[in-house]
Order: structure tokens, then C-alpha cells, then sequence
């Protein structure tokens, strides 16, 4: 059995999915660690046939709406190469209170790496109708609105609730469910 109860049911449909630092650290508090992301993200827009359909990043951790075919391998791919990134970054600028943590949190059985980055799993919930879909774009925008960083959710840089205002957001994103 698989570590999370939370699973891909239909790999080729829209799932809400959340990627979460380990130790719940904040590291997304600076432009070039929210670059890392956006550019994961677009290079799999470009090669691997990702959709994001809503996005929003916080302080330490992101949700997505996104939907690919073999979403699993998408979002491992994701995880991987913006967990190498991030520890490249952190050990440039010398992080060590972070890289400290990220080390002695790390899972046992990541015995091939010195540091676990993310939380393991992304718990993926299908998005079963247009409701829901509403609901969850809803959840996203309105994530740094009910933490209290801004008044309305377009006023959040790090998101897509601009994009559904017809304004450009940072990330292509499609708005048609």
C-alpha cells in the first residue's frame, strides 16, 4: 500500500493538488525561490502537456489545479527538479538553518539524497464537476486573502485570480472547464 490514501484516480483529469515544504519552512518569501516553480511549471507546459487551470504560491507551500496526461509522473517530475533547485539556491546563499532542517527532517528512506524538500504526497482530489472546479479555483484565490497578506485575491502577485480578471498573470493559464 502507498504512503498517502490520497490518490491520481483519473491521470488524465483535473486535480486540486497541494505541494507543501517540509517543516512547513518559509522559503517562497523572495522572487527567485517563486521563479524555480513558475519555470517548472511552464517547461512542463511546453513538454509535458501540463494544464494549469488555477495556481496560487504562499510562503511554504503552493495549490494547483492542473491536469496532464500521466499527471503522477508530471507533478514527481515537478517536485524533483524544483527540489534540486531550491537546495542549489539555499546552498548558494549559505541557508544553513534551513538546509539544517531539511536534513534532519528527511524521511528515512530517502536514503539516496542529504535533504527531503517536500512533504511527500500532494494529495490530489479529482475535480469531479464544474462545481467543484468553481469551488477549488475559489479556495486558491482566496487562500492569501483569508491569511490576511491581502484584501482581494487579485492583489496577490503569486497566484492565477488575475488571470480570471482578464488581466496577465506570470503563469499561461486556462480558464475553459
Amino acid at each position: 500500500m502507498g504512503r498517502s490514501r490520497y490518490k491520481i484516480t483519473e491521470p488524465d483529469q483535473p486535480h486540486f493538488v497541494t505541494c507543501t515544504v517540509l517543516e512547513w519552512l518559509p522559503v517562497f518569501t523572495r522572487p527567485e525561490t517563486v521563479d524555480i516553480l513558475l519555470d517548472s511549471l511552464r517547461f512542463l507546459q511546453a513538454n509535458a502537456g501540463l494544464k494549469v487551470y488555477a495556481w496560487v504560491v504562499l510562503e511554504n507551500h503552493l495549490h494547483l489545479v492542473v491536469q496532464a496526461p500521466g499527471l503522477g509522473q508530471v507533478l514527481a517530475r515537478f517536485k524533483s527538479w524544483t527540489a534540486h533547485e531550491l537546495i542549489r539556491l539555499l546552498t548558494e546563499r549559505g541557508v544553513r538553518a534551513y538546509l539544517d532542517r531539511l536534513a534532519f527532517a528527511k524521511r528515512a528512506h530517502k536514503a539516496d539524497r542529504e535533504h527531503q524538500f517536500w512533504q511527500e504526497g500532494s494529495h490530489p482530489e479529482l475535480i469531479g464537476s464544474a462545481a467543484m472546479m468553481r469551488q477549488k479555483v475559489d479556495y486558491i484565490h482566496f487562500n492569501p486573502v483569508k491569511r490576511g497578506y491581502v484584501d482581494r485575491p487579485e492583489q496577490w502577485r503569486y497566484s492565477s485570480a488575475r488571470v480570471y480578471l482578464g488581466e496577465s498573470g506570470l503563469l499561461e493559464v486556462c480558464r475553459e472547464w
